[in-house]
């Protein structure tokens, strides 16, 4: 009975000293969950916190803001930063942009001149955009094209694209222009864009080029190809070759409407920050394009072009009725326009 006892009383020893062990294996092993918890927590919340800072930075990166170029307060509303959406200005993307418009019309030495801004490693001017009729439909389709030309989204042959200091284009008076004033002068004021007028002074000798022009569309005097514009002397000799014949009774009408024309475009642009240039002036005047590179604010340099002018020395060579054109102008106010010449 009593080995029984004894037996009894060793076996509740055993198992109380188990069950105290299972109870401390029980409490070793959730100590350890909860270190490896803990680290593991605190390993995720550091990648948390470097993920966060990466996309801060990240963010910062992409919305940095350009510096503030060095100009007059006058000038800010004329400075942009384009980002376009087909490609990236990589390094050039803090260089201000200057928008601008070459306001002009037909044979008025606009060609020629746009050559010579071209000519400048940091200006696009991206030719007669509106000559295309639906681009100019109506102020929509106007509006979104001058949006991609500004932001620089046009590709011409002209396009510098990531450096370039001063974007624009030519367009003529006739297309679209004046139909829409009101609504291209408020979009070239809230945009930015400056306004190059170019005029020609002489508007018989523009009347001659335009009716030579005319002529040519048709007869296709260089080897059946119509050129307005040549790059050498013998094409300039074949074209000025003929001589039109003027119709003396519109004559003094035709030039009051050309006249007044230009007057008018003026009138509506007045608000623009603009500048008037004459064909004439940079003919004789080189200094007339330093001119212009201080109005669009870009660095100077020596400007080139390549074409050449086809219709030179007097007037009484180059119309066949000239008698009859020169009777006709004496005593008005065009008779200064008879006797105007230059070599270039």
């Amino acid at each position: 009975m009593a080995d029984d006892l004894s037996s009894f009383a060793k076996d509740i020893f055993l198992l109380k000293t188990l069950k105290k062990s299972t109870i401390v294996l029980r409490m070793v092993v959730l100590v350890l969950a909860m270190i490896c918890g803990v680290y593991i927590c605190t390993i995720c919340l550091k990648q948390v916190g470097v993920q966060t800072e990466t996309g801060i930075l990240d963010i910062q990166r992409t919305e940095s803001v350009c510096p503030e170029p060095i100009i007059e307060p006058w000038e800010i509303p004329y400075v942009h930063y384009p980002k376009p959406k087909t490609y990236n200005r990589a390094e050039c993307a803090c260089n201000p942009v200057r928008n601008f418009a070459i306001l002009s019309m037909q044979r008025s030495g606009s060609g020629w001149f746009e050559t010579f801004l071209n000519s400048h490693i940091n200006i696009s001017s991206n030719g007669e955009i509106f000559s295309v009729k639906v681009r100019r439909s109506n102020i929509s389709t106007i509006v979104e094209t001058l949006d991609r030309i500004y932001n620089l989204d046009w590709f011409s042959s002209a396009s510098k694209n990531e450096c370039t200091a001063a974007v624009g284009l030519k367009w003529m008076l006739n297309q679209g222009l004046m139909q829409h004033h009101e609504q291209i002068a408020h979009y070239f004021r809230a945009h930015g864009v400056s306004v190059i007028f170019l005029f020609r002074r002489n508007l018989l000798r523009r009347m001659v080029s335009v009716l030579a022009n005319q002529y040519d569309r048709d007869a296709k005097l260089l080897n059946g190809t119509h050129k307005s514009h040549v790059h050498s002397h013998h094409e300039a000799e074949i074209l000025a070759q003929y001589k039109p014949t003027i119709n003396t009774t519109l004559l003094i009408s035709n030039l009051n409407q050309v006249n007044g024309t230009a007057a008018t475009a003026l009138e509506y642009f007045k608000s623009t920050r603009h500048i008037v240039m004459y064909y004439e002036d940079v003919v004789k005047n080189s200094t007339k394009l330093m001119d212009v590179q201080d109005f669009l604010k870009v660095p100077q340099r020596d400007l080139t072009s390549r074409q050449v002018k086809i219709h030179k020395g007097p007037l009484s060579g180059q119309v066949e009725n000239w008698n009859d054109v020169r009777n006709t102008l004496i005593g008005t106010p065009y008779e200064s326009f008879l006797h105007d010449d230059y070599s270039k």
